[in-house]
């Protein structure tokens, strides 16, 4: 079991290694991302802050007193939309033209992260901001992230590939192992979606009566 782990852990910084320059690309991206979000917030009017609050507290109250909540349903919602994201980013990563759509939804899923912990604090304070974060998004988004951008990666390696040689033979190995990839990942993102509702979402659950 340990030598498994030590040769996929091999595996995965070579890779990282190999694709250094495309990983820093998409990780700024992803990172101006959460920048804007929490720039965003910082302009955002009390009145709308409060409504949002209003929603987070309604949020909540609903898990505390909800006994019995669906998560077969939650997870195959979570599941679905992991999908049909693993599947866009795949589809406009293998197109030329599709490439700055793959960067859109990287600054988007970052703007959406950044604006969601910086509205929680906010709303909610820093102590007990920070405790719903890290119960409600930590564990899935260290699965999610790494798998979102390595899958941005090897569309944005493909693209590079296509632009750089002209080959149709070449080019459609590169699809073929960026296809396998992104299937790899997608197994991985489901991996995250079942971490959000089977663990994080019971540990909210069950400390809900502190926020």
């Amino acid at each position: 079991m340990g030598k498994h782990t030590k040769k996929i852990t091999n595996v995965i910084k070579q890779h990282i290694i190999n694709n250094k320059k495309e990983y820093i690309i998409i990780t700024l991206i992803f990172i101006i991302g959460i920048f804007l979000g929490v720039l965003f917030n910082n302009n955002v009017q009390q009145i709308q802050k409060d409504e949002i609050g209003n929603y987070l507290n309604t949020f909540i109250d609903k898990i505390k007193n909800t006994e019995q909540i669906n998560n077969i349903e939650l997870l195959k919602t979570s599941i679905f939309q992991n999908i049909t994201l693993a599947i866009i980013i795949w589809f406009f990563g293998t197109t030329v033209i599709g490439i700055p759509v793959v960067f859109g939804i990287i600054a988007y899923r970052g703007f959406c992260l950044g604006y969601t912990v910086s509205i929680c604090i906010s709303v909610m304070g820093l102590s007990k901001g920070l405790i719903f974060i890290i119960i409600s998004l930590l564990l899935q988004n260290i699965i999610f992230i790494p798998s979102m951008l390595a899958l941005a990666v090897s569309g944005f390696k493909l693209y590079k590939s296509i632009i750089k040689d002209k080959g149709k033979e070449n080019i459609k190995l590169e699809i073929i192992r960026h296809t396998i990839f992104s299937i790899i990942m997608l197994a991985a993102l489901i991996v995250s979606s079942i971490v959000e509702i089977v663990i994080s979402f019971n540990i909210l659950k069950n400390l809900s009566k502190y926020f």
